[in-house]
C-alpha cells in the first residue's frame, strides 16, 4: 500500500485539530464576512460623511430666534464656514471616535442581521436557500435588521450628538447649569450620562432613532435591491444567461446605492431631527413633546432642517457603503 506524504495544507489542518482551533473561512454569503466587510463599508461612509453630519446636527440642534428661525446659523454653507472659521476643518470631525466605531458595528450589524433574515424567512416558506426573495421581503427584512441595529446606535448616536455641539450651542461658561458641563470624550459623555440618568439615559432618543433605522433600513436594502434587479433585467436583454448581482459594474453598484442611500435619509428625517434634539438638551422629554415644541417655533419646516445636504450627502456616502461590501464580498476570501 503506497502512503502519500502530507502536504503543507493536511498537516496546518491536522496542527489546528490538536490545538482545538477551527479554521474560520471569511468567504461571501456567511455571517463572519457580512460583519467583516460590513464594518469595512461602514468605516469609508462614516469618514466621508461625518462633517456633514456635524453641520446636520448643529443646523437641527440650535436655539431658535423668536420668528422660529436659527439663532446660530444661516443655513448649512453659513454653518461650514463659522466651524471652519473658528475651529478649522479639523473641528468638523469632532466626536468621530464614537461613531467611526458605532458604524463599523451598525453596517456590520445590519449586513449580517439582513441576511440572516433572509434565511430565516426561506426556511420558514420551505424556499431553497439560493431563491430570491420577493421585493416586500426583502424590505420586511431591511426593516428587522435596522429595528435591531437601534438599539445599537442609540447610545452611540447620543455621545456623537452630544459632542458634536458642544462649544457651539453651549459654551462650557455658560451659566445656565445644564450647559456648564464640559466634556472630554466619548467615555465622558457616557459616565456623566450614566451617573445623572443612569443606564435608561442611553436611550434618550431612542424612538427617533427606532423610526429612522427600521424604516430607512426597509426603504435602503428595499431600493437598493430594486434597482440592481432593475439593472440586471436591462443586461439580461443583451446577454444569453442568468445575470446575478456579481455580474453588475462598479457604476451601476453605486449608482443604485447612491439613491438608496437618498431613499433612507429622507424617508424619516423628522425623525431624526426630533432625536437629535431630544438627545442635545437636557431633560427627559419625550419624543412626541419634542415634536410639539418643534412644530409649535417652527412649523413643518423645522422637522427638515438640514434635509437637503443630508440627502445630498447621503448619495455618495452610501455609494460607497455598498461598493465597498459589494466588491470585498466578490474578491475577498480567506481563511482565519
Amino acid at each position: 500500500m503506497e502512503i502519500s506524504e502530507p502536504t503543507g495544507q493536511t498537516l496546518a489542518s491536522v496542527a489546528a485539530a490538536a490545538n482545538g482551533v477551527a479554521d474560520v473561512k471569511i468567504t461571501k454569503d456567511t455571517p463572519v464576512a457580512d460583519f467583516v466587510f460590513g464594518s469595512a463599508a461602514g468605516m469609508v461612509g462614516m469618514l466621508f460623511q461625518f462633517p456633514f453630519d456635524t453641520v446636520k446636527v448643529r443646523l437641527q440642534s440650535q436655539p431658535l430666534s423668536s420668528d422660529g428661525r436659527g439663532a446660530l446659523f444661516r443655513g448649512p454653507i453659513d454653518c461650514f464656514k463659522q466651524a471652519i472659521r473658528k475651529d478649522g476643518f479639523m473641528s468638523l470631525y469632532k466626536g468621530l471616535s464614537a461613531p467611526l466605531v458605532g458604524s463599523m458595528i451598525e453596517n456590520s450589524a445590519l449586513f449580517v442581521a439582513f441576511n440572516h433574515i433572509q434565511s430565516i424567512i426561506r426556511r420558514a416558506s420551505n424556499r431553497d436557500p439560493s431563491e430570491s426573495l420577493t421585493l416586500p421581503e426583502l424590505a420586511l427584512s431591511g426593516f428587522l435588521s435596522g429595528a435591531f441595529v437601534s438599539f445599537i446606535l442609540t447610545p452611540v448616536e447620543l455621545v456623537k450628538c452630544k459632542l458634536q455641539v458642544q462649544g457651539v450651542l453651549y459654551a462650557p461658561t455658560s451659566q445656565s447649569p445644564a450647559t456648564a458641563r464640559s466634556y472630554q470624550g466619548p467615555m465622558s459623555v457616557l459616565s456623566q450620562v450614566i451617573r445623572q440618568h443612569g443606564l435608561r439615559g442611553l436611550y434618550q432618543g431612542h424612538m427617533g432613532t427606532f423610526l429612522r433605522e427600521a424604516g430607512g433600513g426597509a426603504a435602503w436594502f428595499g431600493s437598493y435591491e430594486y434597482l440592481c434587479r432593475k439593472f440586471l433585467m436591462q443586461s439580461q436583454k443583451y446577454g444569453d444567461r442568468n445575470l446575478t448581482k456579481d455580474d453588475l459594474s462598479t457604476w451601476q453598484i453605486m449608482t443604485a446605492g447612491a439613491l438608496a442611500g437618498m431613499c433612507y435619509n429622507g424617508a424619516l428625517f423628522p425623525a431624526d431631527s426630533i432625536k437629535s434634539r431630544q438627545q442635545t438638551t437636557e431633560g427627559n422629554s419625550s419624543f412626541t413633546q419634542v415634536a410639539r415644541k418643534l412644530y409649535q417655533a417652527e412649523g413643518i419646516k423645522g422637522f427638515y432642517r438640514g434635509c437637503g445636504m443630508t440627502v445630498l450627502r447621503s448619495a455618495p456616502t452610501s455609494a460607497l457603503i455598498f461598493a465597498t461590501y459589494e466588491l470585498m464580498s466578490r474578491h475577498f476570501s480567506f481563511d482565519m
